[in-house]
């Protein structure tokens, strides 16, 4: 019971810790729409599977123990944030946007980036191999080990859906698209930032 606690415990507070799937669940709803929000928070969900599976089979470690690849991954991980961040500055302000339905992106568009930012991501790498060595133990049975990260994916999958349904909202949408060249300049920005901070961190923590 006292592991379920910890993950539970551990997951929701990475969960609600604004990042780059944050604020890229955000650029989606207020741009996009509700189903391409939703859309990035089961791409997002589908991320932190990733880095759940090859944790289970022990990658996890090799990765950290071996600094090249960690920072291989780490560096595509800043690219990608850096390449969003980018297109979403520049983006043309007070693009006119039908509210009446959530077209702008395609479903498998919204998808991807949402996967990508946490697939990409070792911060959440880092978080889900840190859980996994506080909890699990060699005596851990396989079927524990696969509900923790059930457990894992379906929290940022709640967690993200309500954050796309709360910023999807149509007057408040209405409001933010009225603004859209401040909000974009300042989303571009986190996530650029956040691609750069990556860029420079440590490559073995």
């Amino acid at each position: 019971m006292g592991q379920i606690i910890a993950v539970g415990v551990i997951t929701v507070l990475a969960v609600i810790s604004p990042g780059a799937d944050f604020a890229m669940t955000i650029r989606n709803s207020y741009l996009y729409g509700r189903s391409a929000g939703i859309l990035a928070a089961v791409g997002i969900s589908l991320g932190v599977l990733v880095h759940v599976t090859y944790t289970m089979v022990g990658v996890g470690l090799l990765v950290t123990r071996t600094p090249l690849l960690f920072t291989v991954m780490k560096l595509v991980g800043a690219a990608y944030l850096v390449y969003i961040g980018y297109k979403t500055f520049v983006t043309k302000t007070q693009v006119q946007i039908d509210l009446s339905s959530d077209g702008g992106l395609s479903k498998s568009g919204a998808l991807r980036t949402g996967f990508l930012t946490n697939a990409l991501n070792p911060k959440t790498m880092l978080f889900v191999l840190s859980t996994y060595t506080q909890v699990v133990s060699a005596d851990t049975p396989v079927v524990q080990q696969v509900g923790y990260g059930l457990f894992m994916s379906v929290a940022h999958l709640v967690w993200f859906a309500l954050v796309a349904l709360f910023f999807s909202h149509q007057s408040l949408r209405a409001r933010l698209l009225r603004r859209q060249g401040v909000l974009n300049k300042a989303i571009g920005t986190v996530l650029v930032g956040l691609g750069v901070a990556l860029a420079l961190s440590p490559s073995v923590q």
